[in-house]
């Protein structure tokens, strides 16, 4: 804490005349908080890195990468393709369930045209679902006009509710 003096007005006499001021100088603390800041700041980089060692070599075989996603298409007549290979519901059941069996944790990404009724899309992806995969998503087109991204693979409910959640 900083003491400084008060010369009172119209006082002679030094002793009497000066009074106690209190008041607390922030500037070394605001200094030391910023060095400290800086020393996280460089410190903080370094700590997730962690400790560097020489891993031991193996000959174990690879973990398999995640397979592609497959994208079920619905055109602007509302006929369903997987892979330019065009369909009608009788014919996808199939050819989805044949899928299934081969994997069904593949991630099914169904797209539709924009003038394509909601109805048929859900219908789709309800077909997909009663097929047995379990991570069916949609794909759709950012506002800006980029590339078409897919929203978050989740479970799908099956007959009942075909969608993704």
């Amino acid at each position: 804490m900083a003491m400084g003096s008060i010369r009172a007005s119209g006082s002679e006499d030094d002793d009497l005349d000066t009074a106690p001021m209190s008041e607390i100088n922030v500037t070394p603390m605001v200094d030391v908080m910023l060095v400290l800041l800086i020393i996280f700041m460089v410190a903080a980089p370094l700590m997730t890195t962690g400790v560097p060692v020489q891993l031991p070599k193996t000959s174990a075989a690879k973990v398999a990468q995640s397979q592609k996603p497959v994208e079920v298409t619905i055109d602007k007549d509302g006929k369903p393709s997987i892979a330019k290979e065009i369909f009608t519901n009788e014919t996808l059941m199939p050819r989805l369930r044949a899928m299934a069996a081969e994997n069904k944790d593949q991630v099914m990404l169904v797209r539709g045209d924009k003038d394509v009724p909601y109805g048929k899309i859900m219908e789709v992806m309800g077909l997909v679902g009663q097929a047995g995969f379990t991570k069916v998503s949609l794909i759709a087109q950012s506002p800006g006009g980029a590339a078409p991204g897919a929203s978050p693979a989740a479970p799908s409910g099956g007959a009942a509710n075909g969608a993704a959640r």
